[in-house]
C-alpha cells in the first residue's frame, strides 16, 4: 500500500460524507477505481477498515490521523469497524483533466 500521492494528481471529485448507516454495500464488497484513477478515504471521526484483495490479511485503519491511498483499478473493500464518518476523494493526472 502507498502512503504518499504521486505529485502530479489533482483532485477533480468527491462523495457526500458517509456514516456507518450510510456507507453503500458496493464500497464494502470487492470494487476498483476506473483506470487513472486515484481515491483518498479521509475519515473524519471513528475508523474504517481499508482491505485489499489481494492481500487481506494486510489491514489499514483509516482515522482522522491517516487516510487510505488507493490506486487505479486495485481490488478492494472497505470495512465498518463503528461509529464512522468519512468520504472519498477522487484524482487524476493532470494530463487527463
Amino acid at each position: 500500500m502507498l502512503n504518499t500521492f504521486p505529485n502530479n494528481l489533482v483532485r477533480y471529485s468527491e462523495t457526500s460524507v458517509f456514516n456507518e448507516d450510510t456507507v453503500s454495500e458496493g464500497l464494502q464488497r470487492n470494487h476498483k477505481t476506473k483506470p487513472g484513477v486515484w481515491a483518498k478515504a479521509v475519515v473524519s471521526s471513528g475508523s474504517i477498515d481499508y482491505i485489499l484483495e489481494d492481500t487481506p490479511e494486510d489491514v489499514l485503519r483509516v482515522d482522522a490521523e491517516n487516510f487510505a491511498l488507493i490506486e487505479p483499478e486495485v481490488p478492494h473493500h472497505v470495512r465498518v469497524t463503528g461509529k464512522v464518518t468519512f468520504q472519498l476523494e477522487f484524482y487524476r493526472t493532470r494530463n487527463e483533466e
